[in-house]
């Protein structure tokens, strides 16, 4: 089989902020920012530096820093298959932010043991609440 026939879809969360793309950018590109609204971290906004995040009951999860352009995009690995990818556009005093949680593929198994398509939903939830948290946290 071609692989695209086993490539789930990409999550994808667009929301518009009522903060400064400054703002949204020190959320989401300081350990301190992502701990406050994702998970607690060791992160640090360099290419190539590699970090862990606390993922609770599944533990301290693998990350690894692939992208940095301030203010405007960040890409890290998540584990050994997901790449998270946070897009920003200046609107006046406004952010569009694009969440991109990629690396979907129905064959793959996860450190943890659960395959990705039975996890994808839950997931694909979890990032709705995760970005109504990062919402909260901007716009305080």
């Amino acid at each position: 089989m071609e692989d695209k026939l086993q490539s789930l879809p990409d999550i994808v969360q667009k929301m518009v902020f009522n903060a400064p793309i400054q703002k949204v950018w020190s959320a989401v590109a300081t350990s301190e920012g992502i701990a406050a609204w994702f998970m607690p971290n060791d992160f640090q906004p360099v290419a190539g530096h590699e970090f862990l995040v606390n993922a609770g009951p599944f533990g301290m999860s693998p990350c690894k820093v692939t992208e940095v352009e301030p203010p405007h995009s960040l890409a890290f690995q998540w584990g050994k298959d997901w790449t998270i990818r946070f897009e920003l556009v200046e609107l006046d005093d406004k952010t569009e932010f694009t969440l991109t949680h990629s690396g979907w593929d129905a064959e793959k198994v996860t450190e943890f043991g659960l395959t990705h398509t039975m996890i994808r939903d839950n997931m694909a939830q979890g990032w709705v609440g995760l970005a109504k948290s990062l919402a909260t946290y901007v716009e305080a």
